[in-house]
């Protein structure tokens, strides 16, 4: 009795002083304004803006987090870097020259790499994050990559390139593209279901989104979706797959059991890049030409909140 009571009181006393039980922040990257708004997810407000004097650049768009959530890693297409910023301290801790137009960003699953889309280059740029800096580049097959995704075990990499319309096929350990997906029509996001048998991508010019068997790298199934279809986001259990409609200024719902589309919803405009809270109960959707953050109620399906943020938000990551 005496150690259960102690139990509560402990989780009591983290919980209010913030040290346990918090809810995961929201990073969303203004591309025109050069810097990160910083959201709770427990009450949707903006709690600062990173970094905290100045831009971080030009034209900053992919980010991630460390597995710590303790350093924000955020693209400056317009100088070819990737900055590095304590999220404690919210100043630039590095500056990393990576290549010619780089976009999307994506942290392997075992949290050690980075990988980085460069557009010019027809390449991706592997940043070691212990060392923080290049350790190689792996030339695709492709044209213009854009987004760059690992599956959940991190033996693949997969690029999506606008140019070429098709998806390169990374394999990680080899160090070399193995496989080209033709797509319908310039792919842009990618999200891979839980078990990794299959990746879902968005096709902006077909307005659909296809879905690959990750076993034979071919495209089983076309899902009309929405005019200008851009960013995934794939729910923690896999049951639900959401696609940004960028034309629409919509989000479409696929259920992964029938793969058909069970709700459309609404958002502001030209939806980019979302992403979900690791509950999956609540989604962020970045509204580029509305500059601001739809928050949608992923149970009741609606927008619960909008969130005015900076110019142009590329997209949001969440832990």
């Amino acid at each position: 009795m005496k150690f259960k009571q102690t139990t509560i009181l402990l989780v009591a006393a983290l919980s209010a002083s913030g040290q346990a039980l918090a809810a995961p922040y929201a990073y969303v990257p203004n591309e025109r304004d050069g810097t990160v708004s910083v959201i709770d997810t427990a009450t949707d407000q903006i709690t600062h803006t990173l970094p905290s004097k100045g831009r971080l650049g030009k034209k900053i768009q992919g980010l991630a987090l460390d597995s710590a959530a303790k350093t924000l890693f955020v693209v400056d297409a317009e100088s070819g870097a990737l900055k590095v910023v304590d999220v404690t301290s919210h100043k630039l801790l590095k500056n990393i020259p990576v290549g010619e137009s780089p976009e999307s960003i994506n942290l392997s699953p075992d949290g050690n790499t980075m990988a980085v889309c460069l557009e010019e280059e027809n390449a991706v740029a592997f940043v070691d994050i212990g060392s923080l800096k290049i350790s190689h580049k792996v030339k695709i097959q492709g044209k213009n990559p854009e987004h760059c995704v690992y599956s959940q075990d991190g033996k693949w990499l997969l690029a999506s390139n606008e140019e070429s319309s098709d998806v390169d096929v990374l394999d990680v350990s080899t160090q070399k593209s193995v496989a080209r997906i033709k797509s319908a029509g310039h792919p842009r996001g990618i999200g891979f279901m839980p078990d990794g048998k299959f990746a879902y991508i968005a096709n902006e010019e077909a307005n659909l989104t296809e879905v690959i068997d990750t076993s034979s790298w071919k495209a089983i199934k076309s899902i009309p979706t929405g005019l200008r279809a851009n960013g995934i986001a794939v729910s923690p259990d896999g049951a639900n797959v959401y696609v940004s409609n960028g034309g629409d200024g919509t989000v479409s719902v696929i259920e992964t059991k029938s793969n058909t589309v069970a709700a459309t919803i609404r958002v502001g405009k030209r939806p980019w890049n979302m992403a979900l809270t690791p509950d999956g109960k609540k989604l962020y959707v970045a509204n580029g030409r509305s500059d601001n953050i739809s928050v949608i109620d992923t149970v009741t399906q609606q927008v619960v909140q909008t969130i005015a943020v900076g110019k142009l938000p590329w997209g949001v990551v969440i832990r």
